[in-house]
């Protein structure tokens, strides 16, 4: 490729605020893949977050890409898959497989798109030196003539109507909203834009632990719900402590421990291969890194605590929840899927309408 910006390009990302900031550019949060798309004619490139190549993954993107974008650009977005009227971002993780025979299949039975919403480079030019403001007008010329599947996000400068978005595009799979300087450059790797994110509690039960990859204290709790028919489903996991905390814990969770006789845990059979395609239970094997200890420690499903969440992926927590306290006061088969909010439902469609 002979571009004024080569790969790979760190994105630049974004810091946590509880509130919307005022006087900047407003875009909604999308909860699929960053990339940064690298185009030279026919040759295609598209980077991930951490600067890994996921050309391979999206065929469909690439075709599109040369279909809708100008021959020679750098275009920072997010890849994404749209199932009925929400974002599904259970179906864009079964894209990363290692066959490519799976890979074309799913390409033609959930097809990705492409959100654009900043502009690195275009032509011989760099622009990553630009104001937002001008980066933002030079993307919506040269996106002018894209269709579906490249979209171009919205974007606005009303905070009334940020506010708006926020509590609207939830309800079809986005989760937050993303703000930016006006007269912001574009910083790689650097937390330069501010992200407001949905911030719910929950309760949930304590049904085990694994260590920490430092080994002797622990790495996270392992987080259950109960659904209709009485069933715990692992819904995710609660991670940020301290060492010193972590350390504390193994003493708190000892009596709870159930290494020996587990055969009453709600997760025994979580070993079983055809388990993990039925329900949500620790023990499946990581998508992303196929040598990673997912082993787990049980305990008696007694405890409960509270978290703080932001967003749930189907039926489960989408990001690491944070531990907030101990509820001793709930019993452990009244935490249910029913606590949990439902935001309403709103088609993905309007969100990916005119920019």
């Amino acid at each position: 490729m002979d571009l004024p910006v080569s790969p790979p390009v760190s994105p630049m990302l974004a810091r946590s605020a509880k509130t919307i900031p005022p006087g900047m550019h407003y875009e909604g949060k999308w909860d699929g893949f960053r990339s940064i798309i690298f185009r030279d004619g026919d040759e295609v490139e598209i980077g991930s977050r951490n600067e890994r190549p996921m050309t391979r993954y999206f065929p469909e993107v690439v075709e599109a890409v040369r279909a809708n974008l100008p021959r020679r650009c750098v275009v920072d977005g997010e890849i994404v898959v749209v199932t009925g009227d929400r974002l599904d971002f259970d179906r864009l993780l079964d894209r990363i497989h290692p066959a490519d025979s799976r890979v074309r299949e799913l390409a033609e039975r959930t097809p990705a798109s492409f959100v654009a919403f900043d502009l690195l480079a275009l032509d011989g030019t760099d622009h990553m030196g630009d104001t937002f403001e001008q980066r933002r007008a030079t993307l919506e010329t040269a996106l002018a003539g894209a269709e579906p599947p490249v979209h171009l996000t919205r974007s606005t400068t009303d905070q009334t109507l940020a506010q708006e978005w926020f509590e609207q595009f939830e309800g079809a799979g986005l989760d937050g909203i993303i703000a930016k300087r006006p007269d912001g450059t574009y910083l790689p790797g650097e937390r330069a834009l501010v992200k407001v994110k949905h911030d719910r509690t929950a309760d949930c039960v304590v049904a085990g632990f694994r260590w920490h990859k430092s080994g002797g204290v622990v790495g996270s709790l392992l987080l259950g719900l109960y659904d209709d028919d009485g069933v715990l489903h692992h819904v995710g996991v609660s991670a940020s402590f301290t060492m010193k905390r972590r350390a504390e814990l193994v003493d708190e969770l000892s009596a709870y421990r159930m290494a020996d006789d587990v055969d009453d845990h709600p997760w025994a059979e979580w070993a079983k291969a055809e388990a993990h395609e039925s329900a949500r239970l620790p023990g499946a094997q990581s998508r992303w890194n196929a040598g990673k200890d997912l082993s787990w420690e049980p305990l008696r499903p007694e405890l409960v605590i509270e978290v703080a969440y932001d967003h749930m992926q189907g039926d489960r927590f989408r990001h690491t929840a944070h531990f907030r306290r101990w509820r001793p006061d709930r019993d452990p088969r009244s935490c249910t899927y029913d606590q949990l909010y439902e935001p309403v439902r709103f088609d993905i469609a309007e969100v990916l309408g005119s920019a």
